[in-house]
């Protein structure tokens, strides 16, 4: 049974800004009681401001790799809207734009455990109750960059590969259950997904920056394109034409997509 999302009460981590933030506006416009999550509290005061939607939104500063916190948040969003009918795993970090062996390790623990152990502790914490539900969504958004590795972004990648093989690992295990469970796979979004990791991009990366911006998706369009996947109850939601394009040849030929995305993107780490 699809999800309606009017009347729905879901959860949403990365609810500060970017894609997360949108994809809250966009549930309350749709008619839902949504839970926003995110490390900054200011941040989620900003989404606050901008929905305007009283009672319909409660926002929980929550760091997701923090399992102790993340467990306790199931009684929170039950307290403030009494159920649970879907979660929306929205949080992710990049790393710098540099080759693997030039990562340090607390930079590549950082990236897996938002991108992979933050989703895991939320969908272990949150599953039980969305299990009780009779029409339940479970959403985690993975990346293009888990389809082909980008340049300077090997550990990311690999964070978010593992992040759609857990997903689908997910919907294998809940075809017969009221949870429908859907991969989101976004391309090139205009947030500010650097600057909210930390990460810097190199410097003749910035030329011609104008013209990259007017290829992406915009976060906007890429939560309508989210919740419609939700309505759906979509296997997966592929976001942007660089995404659709770099699925279908990652699946033809996985060696092509490869050299052409490093000989393509090699600058990034220039």
């Amino acid at each position: 049974m699809d999800m309606k999302i009017a009347d729905s009460t879901l959860v949403v981590t990365g609810g500060g800004n970017g894609i997360g933030q949108q994809l809250v506006l966009e549930l309350l416009r749709r008619g839902a009681r949504v839970a926003a999550v995110d490390l900054r509290a200011d941040s989620l005061a900003q989404t606050a401001d901008l929905a305007a939607a009283g009672d319909r939104l409660s926002t929980h500063p929550v760091d997701v790799t923090d399992r102790a916190a993340v467990e306790a948040l199931p009684d929170l969003v039950v307290q403030a809207h009494g159920q649970v009918d879907a979660l929306v795993n929205v949080a992710g970090v990049i790393q710098h734009f540099v080759p693997f062996v030039d990562l340090d390790y607390p930079e590549m623990e950082r990236v897996v455990a938002v991108n992979l152990w933050g989703v895991i502790h939320t969908c272990h914490a949150f599953l039980p109750l969305l299990r009780e539900r009779p029409a339940a969504a479970l959403v985690n958004v993975s990346s293009m960059g888990g389809l082909a590795p980008v340049p300077g972004q090997t550990i990311y990648g690999a964070s978010k590969a593992a992040v759609t093989l857990f997903t689908e690992g997910l919907y294998a295990e809940l075809q017969d259950s009221s949870v429908a469970v859907t991969t989101v796979i976004p391309g090139g979004v205009a947030t500010d997904i650097v600057g909210n990791s930390g990460a810097t991009v190199p410097g003749n990366r910035q030329e011609g920056s104008e013209d990259r911006a007017a290829g992406l998706t915009s976060a906007p369009d890429a939560a309508r394109q989210i919740a419609d996947g939700i309505e759906k109850g979509a296997f997966r939601v592929i976001v942007g034409k660089d995404a659709r394009m770099l699925d279908r040849i990652s699946r033809l030929s996985p060696q092509r997509a490869t050299e052409m995305i490093a000989k393509r993107m090699a600058s990034l780490v220039n």
